[in-house]
């Protein structure tokens, strides 16, 4: 990243949007926009956002096994045929008379 080239205000970034999108286009980089000098975006390829999107649910699924791992270490397991009895019986539709 060039704090130069990468860090806008939105105001200039208004003013040369277009040039600002090549820009990322062809360098690959985020650019980061500022209000009163403060981070405020950060636009990044569409490419990009979707592979973060998959990275995310990719950690995210590991981070609820290792959840899932911790509670059966502890012991915060039921067993799966009395869940499913409880379920049925509180889901079961009610007969009409």
């Amino acid at each position: 990243m060039k704090l130069t080239r990468d860090i806008q205000s939105l105001s200039t970034f208004k003013r040369d949007t277009s040039k600002f999108l090549k820009q990322m286009k062809r360098t690959g980089q985020p650019i980061i926009l500022t209000v009163n000098g403060k981070a405020a975006a950060v636009i990044i390829d569409p490419d990009d956002y979707e592979q973060y999107e998959r990275e995310k649910e990719h950690l995210d699924m590991i981070a609820g096994v290792q959840r899932g791992i911790a509670d059966m270490k502890a012991g915060r397991v039921k067993d799966a045929e009395e869940v499913f009895r409880k379920l049925e019986t509180r889901f079961r539709p009610r007969a009409r008379s």
